[in-house]
């Protein structure tokens, strides 16, 4: 914690700035040789010193790009490419904390002076939507290259937003306004589109609009005015006198490049073509480290890909969801899946039975097949016992069987339906619709 005492001197933090480096070469950036901080000066409660340490001209990464997966305007996958304006090296500063509390503001302190990594987009983002897949793509390489867990409930990634509206026939940006206080990635697409309203309607009224600093109020679903916004010249930027500028070794650099993991896109790139699952799949399935890993883990351990694709988006993803808990606290593992997938390939219980069999998976922490055997769900593929049930069904039924030999497929599910009751729910679906379709297409 740093609140300015006299006498207290700043020191480079040698692993922030390693783990800096790392996303910049992830970011494709150019990462400088000369590196200095300067001090940015303003007056304002969470900044006890009145100036943030921070770097203005020669940041650690310069230029650099990013990939997203987006959709366009009529709702195709396309691929975009955003530039990354810099990723610098500052101070944190203190938190503001404003709902909730009467009469004022309350100021935490705990986080002044923990090192931080700002990303700056350059002004690529069209849309609430790419901004949405922006920060999702993102979000994805600072957890693969291991350098956040970007909890954003904890502060461990946070996000601001600038907007500007223009005319299609204009090129120049228009003012912009930056919003804060957005929580998550679906606050972030819902206060930029707030925003991107409010400067059309502002502007069709002859109003100009003001360059300051909104917060999002998510409750009341709009920004409110929080402070006038500074361009980088009225914050005096001058060179931190307590730490000198260095040169930062080649060796250091490319020593880092070299630890680098496959990262989300290459990643998905492999899946599409190795396992031969959707581009959609593919895209889920990589924006998670863990879940990427969840799904190869599954893929080794003997089951399709596109099952237990199938199976992770679905099943897996809901009950995460539902529990609020992480992929590795949920009790069904990897090997677990799998062999539950195995079971309704081999037809030993149906695909609906697989999934209550899962969600008792979920909360004991067993096995399908021990599951399967204490209670008695393994599916029956008996041809006879099959078929006995099934010309109960026929005679129980007359009216769907006119109906069915009338041409109406629907009929047939109502039949289905009649066996899988008289069977209690374990004939094989595939069994009973191949001896169903072969006594009616037979029956004058």
């Amino acid at each position: 914690m740093c609140l300015g005492w006299p006498g207290s001197l700043p020191v480079l933090n040698e692993a922030a700035l390693k783990l800096g480096i790392r996303v910049g070469l992830a970011l494709n950036c150019k990462i400088a040789e000369r590196l200095k901080f300067d001090r940015k000066n303003y007056f304002y409660p969470d900044l006890p010193k009145a100036y943030q340490i921070s770097q203005f001209d020669m940041p650690v990464n310069g230029r650099g790009e990013l990939l997203i997966e987006t959709k366009d305007a009529e709702g195709k996958m396309i691929e975009r490419k955003i530039g990354i304006t810099r990723a610098h090296l500052e101070e944190d500063a203190g938190k503001l904390l404003h709902e909730g509390i009467a009469d004022g503001s309350l100021v935490d302190y705990n986080r002044g002076g923990i090192p931080l990594l700002e990303i700056v987009s350059e002004p690529d983002l069209g849309s609430p939507q790419e901004a949405h897949d922006y920060l999702t793509a993102l979000k994805a390489i600072l957890q693969y290259v291991e350098v956040s867990d970007c909890d954003m409930e904890k502060g461990s990634l946070r996000c601001d937003a600038n907007v500007s509206v223009r005319p299609v026939s204009q090129e120049k940006l228009g003012t912009k306004v930056e919003i804060k206080n957005l929580n998550s990635f679906k606050m972030v697409a819902r206060a930029i589109q707030y925003e991107i309203e409010r400067q059309t309607e502002a502007l069709e009224r002859g109003e100009a609009i003001v360059q300051e600093t909104r917060l999002w109020s998510d409750a009341e679903g709009m920004t409110v005015s929080m402070r006038s916004k500074e361009d980088a010249h009225d914050y005096r930027y001058f060179p931190e006198p307590d730490l000198v500028p260095f040169t930062l070794s080649r060796e250091v650099v490319e020593a880092i490049r070299k630890t680098l993991p496959e990262l989300p896109l290459e990643r998905a790139k492999r899946f599409i073509k190795e396992f031969g699952i959707p581009e959609y799949d593919a895209y889920v399935l990589v924006q998670e480290k863990k879940l990427a890993n969840y799904f190869e883990s599954c893929i080794r351990e003997g089951a399709a890909p596109k099952l237990a694709s199938n199976w992770i988006q679905n099943e897996l993803l809901a009950l995460l969801n539902v529990k609020n808990i992480a992929i590795d606290e949920c009790l069904v593992s990897p090997h677990a899946l799998a062999g539950l997938i195995r079971l309704v390939e081999k037809g030993i219980v149906s695909g609906k039975t697989a999934k209550d069999v899962f969600q008792e998976m979920a909360a004991t922490g067993k096995t399908a097949d021990v599951i399967v055997k204490e209670k008695g769900l393994t599916q029956v593929s008996d041809t006879g016992l099959i078929e006995k049930a099934v010309e109960k069904a026929i005679a129980a039924n007359p009216t769907a069987v006119a109906e069915f030999k009338a041409g109406k497929q629907k009929a047939l599910g109502a039949l289905v339906g009649a066996v899988m009751k008289e069977t209690g729910g374990k004939a094989n679906p595939k069994v009973v619709n191949e001896i169903l379709i072969n006594k009616l297409g037979t029956r004058s």
